[in-house]
């Protein structure tokens, strides 16, 4: 089973613009997806700041797609407990870049989960099984960040 991190699920929002790995691994794998609630707070901090910034049309749009993934998600949402905390403790203790990716390690770890991630490298030497479905970084010379 998969945890899915923030810029996986934003890349679904492209429809068709989306990376065809994503979008196959989304599909093939839906009901064995979970979403850490972490993730709903970093997508509402880029609605806030897409409003904030005074594009109120775009964040009414974003706004209605965050909901609907809260929607999607509800039974497959995962929190930040105390097990997870001191995880994430001993985690920032080693290194203390990615903060936010972290968090979502230390789900992972606690809950057996991969994460599904772009920022491979953010998730390094945290003990996370860690899974990159996009196909535009399997081409030569592309990042895996």
């Amino acid at each position: 089973m998969y945890l899915v991190d923030t810029n996986v699920i934003s890349e679904r929002r492209k429809g068709p613009r989306a990376d065809p790995g994503v979008t196959q691994f989304i599909d093939d794998q839906k009901h064995e997806l979970f979403l850490p609630v972490i993730s709903l707070g970093e997508l509402l901090a880029g609605i806030e700041h897409i409003r904030n910034r005074g594009d109120a049309i775009q964040a009414d749009l974003l706004d209605s797609w965050y909901q609907s993934i809260k929607e999607e998600f509800t039974d497959r949402l995962l929190g930040f407990d105390i097990a997870c905390a001191e995880l994430w403790g001993k985690l920032m203790g080693l290194n203390g870049q990615h903060p936010v990716d972290k968090q979502i390690a230390a789900i992972a770890i606690a809950y057996d989960l991969t994460v599904v991630t772009r920022n491979v490298r953010h998730y390094q030497n945290t003990g996370a099984r860690v899974l990159n479905p996009f196909h535009a970084d399997l081409t030569p010379g592309a990042s895996t960040c």
